[in-house]
């Protein structure tokens, strides 16, 4: 896929203020700092498009961002607030389960996991909570390009294994890095057969 534009279009606080829109919509989400905006800012080929920060958890609001005018990149704050207050993580919880749940043009929701980190819990449960509600899926791997060959695939290896323990089988997994490019292709064909289907369809994973 070529990507010819790729624009900001607005944020919103809960998923009843998102657009009144019939678009195919991929959203992104991960823990902090696990390079969401700058792997969105690389798929778009825009490195300005979403806004990088050094401050971990600065996405607060759902974000979309128009592709191709065809189709929507969303931006979902991360989960596991550990710096937040409780109230604000409850707020953030629900901002996040009520756009996954409860949002038809949904079509993928694209989990962020840094290839450096062993399995953390929090993603575990995660995982599971998507499966338990039966949510499509993919799992990107990133900062590849912070680990050696080997390294990166005997940790990206490990860590499937890992999930394999209780899932049947894998969603599709993508191995990424926003500084080398790796991965771009790869992530962009799997939306363009995903665009190919009714908005609102099993993509069967």
């Amino acid at each position: 896929m070529i990507i010819n534009s790729a624009r900001f279009v607005v944020s919103n606080p809960t998923v009843g203020k998102c657009p009144a829109d019939t678009r195919h919509e991929y959203a992104f989400i991960g823990r902090s700092n696990v390079g969401k905006s700058s792997l969105i800012n690389m798929l778009a080929g825009n490195r300005s498009l979403a806004k990088t920060s050094s401050t971990p958890g600065k996405t607060m609001l759902i974000n979309h961002f128009l592709v191709n005018d065809s189709w929507y990149i969303v931006d979902l704050p991360g989960y596991g607030f550990a710096q937040r207050g409780k109230s604000q993580r409850e707020q953030l919880e629900k901002m996040i389960r009520g756009y996954i749940l409860n949002r038809a043009q949904m079509t993928n929701l694209f989990v962020l996991i840094d290839s450096r980190h062993k399995p953390m819990k929090i993603d575990l449960e995660f995982f599971n909570w998507l499966g338990e509600n039966g949510v499509p899926f993919a799992i990107v791997f990133t900062k590849l390009d912070k680990l050696g060959t080997q390294a990166g695939k005997r940790n990206v290896e490990e860590y499937c294994r890992i999930l394999l323990e209780t899932w049947e089988e894998l969603p599709p997994v993508f191995l990424t890095s926003s500084e080398t490019g790796r991965g771009r292709d790869e992530i962009l064909d799997y939306i363009e057969q995903l665009n190919s289907l009714p908005v609102g369809s099993d993509t069967g994973e």
